[in-house]
């Protein structure tokens, strides 16, 4: 039924789940990704400009300069200082006397960077996979709940959502229409009710119907809100009774607009309940996009997917060095 509402072919769906338009063609992946960061390369590019340009000499200043630009870039203070350091040694190692090189040389070690923070979702034969989704309020997790659910459908995928944020009277009504258009069974309980009893439930039920993915939604909450931790703590510890070694992902949605709040937002909720990856939403409306990399890096978390858009298909897998040639071109 998602295709018919979102328009997408049946010969558009690969084996893997990954829309076959995904290819990092012109049009395709790569076209995604790099209008989903028009925002963020624009203001990149505007502040490099500046100091990279022909003719220009690769001296003290331009390094300082350079590095400044990074920093402002969101790109962090530590990623920037490593990259420009080992662009002194590629210069000279190489007797570089043009500054154009000196942006593809920034994207190829931005690009092999992040590729090692590439994350992938694999689901085992043994079933249900149990995935639960955190992150503070606003930050797009339901959506992001359905068009991940999407992409497993797409994968020939059995998919059960739990509606676990029971404090918030819309979030059930919001995930029941993601449920309906997919024709994915939403486990819910009465509003107000235990989140955890609601997560509980919904792995036994996920297991006597054979379910393959369970996604387990939990309600926003302000990472610095002791209680509300508590409580998702609780609802980790619940779920691993239900079903051994569950949740098999915790996974936490950042919203790429918040800028560098996103670090410390993910450090609390890994310091309290562990994360095995995160997805960054809203690239595409933001300039702050280059937050990523030192969210992966300072965090050591990989990232599974970023939103780019708002359609189905705007949820692209996260490639690092398609990510860095998207911010430089």
């Amino acid at each position: 039924m998602f295709k018919k509402i979102f328009g997408i072919k049946d010969d558009e769906v690969k084996e893997n789940g990954i829309l076959a338009n995904d290819e990092p063609a012109a049009n395709g992946f790569f076209g995604r990704i790099k209008e989903g960061l028009k925002k963020t390369r624009r203001e990149i590019a505007s502040k490099i400009e500046k100091v990279i340009f022909p003719g220009r000499v690769l001296d003290d200043d331009f390094y300082e300069e350079l590095e400044e630009i990074l920093v402002l870039s969101d790109i962090g203070a530590v990623t920037s200082n490593q990259l420009v350091s080992e662009l002194r040694k590629y210069v000279v190692m190489e007797n570089v006397k043009d500054a154009d090189k000196v942006k593809s040389y920034l994207k190829q070690k931005l690009g092999e960077m992040l590729s090692s923070y590439e994350g992938k979702i694999n689901v085992p034969v043994s079933k249900p996979f149990v995935i639960m989704i955190v992150g503070v309020n606003g930050v797009g997790k339901t959506t992001t709940i359905g068009k991940l659910a999407q992409r497993f459908l797409n994968d020939g995928k059995k998919v059960m959502l739990a509606a676990g944020d029971t404090f918030r009277a819309a979030a059930d009504k919001q995930l029941e229409i993601w449920g309906e258009r997919a024709g994915v069974e939403v486990v819910k309980g009465k509003e107000g009710a235990d989140p955890s009893s609601v997560a509980f439930d919904s792995v036994a039920s996920a297991a006597s119907r054979g379910v393959d993915v369970l996604i387990v939604d939990t309600a926003g909450r302000m990472h610095v809100k002791k209680n509300l931790m508590e409580e998702l703590k609780k609802m980790k510890r619940v779920i691993g009774k239900a079903m051994p070694d569950a949740p098999h992902e915790i996974i936490m949605v950042v919203d790429a607009t918040t800028g560098q709040n996103v670090i410390s937002q993910a450090r609390m909720f890994m310091d309290e309940i562990g994360l095995t990856g995160v997805i960054m939403t809203k690239l595409d409306g933001t300039a702050k996009g280059g937050v990523i990399v030192p969210l992966v890096r300072e965090m050591g978390v990989s990232v599974k997917f970023i939103g780019v858009g708002e359609d189905i298909d705007s949820l692209q897998p996260f490639d690092g060095r398609l990510f860095a040639e998207a911010l430089f071109d």
